[in-house]
């Protein structure tokens, strides 16, 4: 593939669009010495197992988007935590998160594979700690109002809302390598997941990846002029638990994240084997979503699947990051670096077999 992603534009610069220039900077501005020497750090700080109970006196911060996790475990009648959730973070971008971790403001987060590559690039070291895998796409591509586009193929020459550091990006770089077509063919536009329905009802581009939630609402009001959604096949594995290596180093936090991970497994089985209960209390009571709309969105949604060994996550992972240095995105690297493989079984233990395999 070409290694341009866009005319005009300059890897870094490229990157500090995402991110930002304070975090861009301190990512990449002699990053090299500092990365390495949190590695080994880090490699001697998790050596030790985890403890079998958490500290009287642990608090985590956890993001929790749009307070997904708190109505999750409310509605599921599950246990009280061993632990003080000292803040709920309403924050579920990957830049948004690797900034928040940064600041220290944030513990565990959940995100899509791409965003620890984009952390490990910044030379910010943190670890997954639990996989969900995702067997269904969790994204198509929206059209702007009034284009004629009609597969991934007549992306050709066209202006793509692209978000290096996020999900939506990586499906992107996969659609396009499905369709044959190279960087330098495509237009890529630096923006965040958080910009691209404005940018699409602007025509600021013509194309964006829009989860499967975002979709409906979209249509409604964009369909009638023209705006439309391809779907592609192309999915995005991996969702996943993942911490600093600050936190996982501190055996009070890391047993507490180890107590999560077996809530947060179960909350999304229950939501999947609750989806009438969903629909009423998250998409219509929070989203302002009509009942139909949130039944569309739950006719997509992914079986819930927590494996007791990462290797499939971690191939594609690899697959992953190497897609993006090949576009020269990032430095190619070892993903196996980005586990922490004592967290491997907690979350298929906690749930029933059905959801391991």
């Amino acid at each position: 593939m070409s290694s341009a992603p866009t005319s005009g534009y300059d890897r870094r610069l490229f990157l500090t669009s995402l991110l930002g220039v304070a975090a861009a900077t301190a990512g990449l501005g002699g990053c090299a010495g500092s990365s390495a020497a949190a590695s080994k750090s880090s490699a001697a700080d998790l050596s030790a197992p985890l403890a079998g109970k958490v500290p009287a006196g642990t608090s985590l911060k956890i993001a929790s988007y749009q307070n997904v996790q708190q109505l999750q475990f409310r509605l599921a009648g599950l246990p009280k935590l061993p632990f003080t959730v000292s803040n709920w973070l309403n924050v579920g971008a990957g830049p948004d998160v690797i900034n928040a971790f940064r600041a220290r403001s944030l513990d565990l987060a959940n995100n899509a594979g791409i965003p620890p590559i984009q952390a490990h690039y910044q030379g910010y070291d943190a670890k997954i700690v639990a996989i969900n895998l995702t067997r269904r796409p969790n994204y198509l591509f929206a059209t702007r109002p009034g284009s004629d586009i009609r597969t991934v193929a007549g992306f050709k020459g066209r202006k793509l809302a692209f978000s290096q550091g996020q999900a939506q990006g990586v499906v992107l770089l996969r659609a396009l390598k499905e369709a044959g077509l190279t960087y330098d063919q495509v237009e890529l536009v630096p923006l965040t997941s958080n910009q691209f329905l404005t940018a699409l009802q602007s025509g600021q581009v013509d194309v964006a990846p829009l989860g499967n939630s975002q979709a409906p609402a979209y249509l409604k009001q964009y369909g009638p002029k023209g705006a439309h959604t391809i779907p592609t096949d192309v999915v995005d594995l991996l969702n996943l638990l993942w911490a600093p290596v600050s936190v996982l180093a501190d055996r009070a936090k890391a047993a507490a994240v180890a107590a999560y991970i077996p809530q947060w497994a179960q909350g999304l089985v229950w939501q999947w084997e609750h989806p009438d209960v969903w629909n009423r209390e998250f998409y219509v009571k929070t989203q302002n979503l009509s009942l139909a709309q949130a039944e569309a969105i739950t006719r997509l949604a992914n079986k819930p699947l927590f494996p007791p060994r990462w290797d499939e996550a971690v191939k594609w992972e690899q697959e992953t990051a190497d897609l993006l240095a090949e576009g020269g995105f990032v430095k190619r690297f070892k993903v196996d670096t980005l586990f922490d493989r004592r967290f491997e079984s907690i979350a298929a233990r906690a749930v029933p077999a059905q959801y391991r395999r």
